[in-house]
């Protein structure tokens, strides 16, 4: 019996996985070949997807990225025994370079079996924090969130343990009802870890989501998914009836006593739901609006009562952590940023991917080491990090080590971990125009600075472009910035200004070329 892994992931499927998956079986069953199919989750490595990988004794091997027309000469070349000489060889996956070089805590188990296999989780180490936690009381649990240093992966970096602390603490007004609810409305440009996380390794999140409960009181939880995600839906709700069978959640957690419910909930498709407070509106079923803080929501949540609203990855985390111990997470990292971050390569790069390391590597180790340079072979230019509201880093910057601290002082963000390159040819008077457009078509409209705002922004940048009053305009857009920062009600508008003045400050020739210039250029 050969054993043969295909990814089935969006990006792997997107790229064709579905059909190398169909031909392997159409082979195996005109040849003869015993042959067990496994559709196992990525690794991440998405410059190589399809990625096929074979079983053999000393240990799985890799083919990629595999095109279904390619198959039947794979095929016949020995691939199934692991002896073919193609140029897609890639030896033992584990000893590729992009992937021996991470270092994976919350990836670990990510593309190693199917997604949705309870047995492969648990043999795996999954539930072993689960475990832990049931033997615990719920102070000892949020005690352990705390001396691992764990902030929040969503992009505010808040200390989850703090937060942990504050809903523990929190008095419900109906005396008992508590929530946790998990933030997956993964919306930022060149972003995938949580979407990677949910279909490859859907347990750890509803282990985490778990945990969170026992540790502080609640009792049901919430995903609230990016309803773009259909494969995610489908793989955590498969995930979610599995382990309620098995008892690992539902009225009597592994035969605890303990109670912890989970459902998944598709989002509005709509940015600024990403926002945990107008996440908690359209949860519960109005529109997606920003509160005004205070109260926060762990005071005062999901349906008026004290909640956890943490992202997929700050979750994922919280199993490693308790079944490894807090300190083994706490050991990792650089200054204040401990533990790991799952950095997604996108835009114009050559290796496209995950990439879970401690925090401290530089950007520019990032994007050379691991991704290669860029796709088109020019030189870079700009990288945008931490999504549409990051700032645009210029090469003087990239030696910046990847942590929080050190990005805050350049005035940037790490955010989601998500990192765009652009090379050479980038306009970033035209990348300003688009972070002013992106706030006018994702603002929830409920506070000036950033409803109209961004509308002045997005006019006041054409004219720069256009030459109208140049100097006059670029004063004007500074003052617009600061408005929008000092006095948006959420980070939508407070945050959308940073790309915005990171392009004026860093590439401002940029904005001081010609409309007839820049069409000359694209012409050219």
């Amino acid at each position: 019996m050969v054993k043969v892994y295909v990814p089935q992931d969006s990006t792997a499927k997107a790229l064709g996985a579905d059909a190398v998956a169909a031909a392997i079986q159409i082979f195996a069953a005109t040849k003869g070949v015993e042959l067990e199919l496994v559709r196992n989750g990525s690794r991440g490595i998405f410059w190589l997807e399809p990625l096929v990988e074979v079983e053999t004794a000393d240990g799985r091997v890799a083919y990629g990225p595999v095109m279904d027309d390619q198959i039947d000469s794979l095929l016949n070349a020995g691939l199934l025994d692991a002896t073919t000489d193609s140029p897609l060889y890639l030896g033992l996956t584990e000893e590729i370079p992009y992937l021996a070089r991470q270092q994976r805590f919350t990836f670990a188990r990510a593309g190693i079996a199917d997604p949705v296999c309870l047995d492969n989780y648990k043999a795996q180490g999954g539930y072993e924090g689960l475990t832990k936690a049931l033997a615990m009381n719920g102070q000892a649990i949020v005690d352990e969130v705390k001396t691992s240093g764990l902030r929040g992966r969503g992009g505010a970096a808040f200390p989850t343990g703090i937060k942990w602390q504050t809903v523990h603490d929190a008095q419900p007004t109906d005396g008992e009802t508590k929530y946790i609810v998990c933030n997956a409305d993964e919306g930022d440009s060149g972003t995938f870890a949580d979407r990677l996380a949910m279909e490859a390794d859907p347990y750890q999140l509803i282990e985490g989501m778990t945990i969170a409960g026992l540790a502080v009181g609640a009792e049901q939880g919430y995903i609230y998914l990016r309803s773009e995600y259909p494969d995610a839906h489908r793989i955590l709700n498969e995930a979610i009836s599995r382990a309620e069978a098995a008892g690992y959640l539902g009225e009597n957690i592994c035969g605890s006593g303990s109670k912890f419910n989970l459902e998944v909930r598709l989002g509005a498709k709509a940015y600024i739901c990403g926002e945990e407070t107008s996440l908690l509106e359209s949860l519960e079923g109005k529109r997606g609006m920003v509160r005004a803080k205070p109260p926060l929501p762990a005071i005062v949540g999901l349906f008026g009562q004290p909640t956890i609203v943490n992202n997929v990855l700050t979750l994922a985390a919280v199993p490693f952590i308790l079944a490894q111990g807090a300190q083994a997470y706490a050991d990792v990292g650089f200054g204040r940023s401990r533990g790991t971050l799952a950095f997604q390569l996108a835009g114009n790069i050559k290796r496209g991917g995950l990439v879970e390391v401690a925090f401290g590597l530089s950007l520019q180790e990032l994007l050379e080491d691991f991704g290669g340079g860029t796709y088109t072979g020019r030189r870079m230019r700009a990288v945008q990090v931490g999504g549409p509201l990051g700032a645009y880093l210029p090469e003087s910057q990239w030696d910046t080590p990847l942590d929080y601290e050190s990005f805050a002082a350049q005035q940037a963000v790490l955010g989601h971990g998500g990192v765009v390159v652009f090379d050479d040819s980038v306009d970033m008077s035209e990348q300003a125009r688009f972070s002013m457009e992106f706030c006018v078509a994702e603002s929830c409209g409920k506070c000036t600075p950033c409803r109209i705002g961004s509308t002045r922004g997005v006019e006041v940048i054409d004219k720069i472009r256009a030459n109208q009053n140049r100097d006059a305009n670029m004063e004007l857009l500074e003052d617009l910035c600061e408005t929008m920062v000092d006095g948006s009600l959420c980070a939508m508008g407070g945050m959308t200004p940073f790309p915005v003045m990171s392009a004026v400050r860093h590439f401002g020739e940029d904005f001081h070329r010609t409309t007839a210039d820049q069409n000359e250029e694209v012409s050219a």
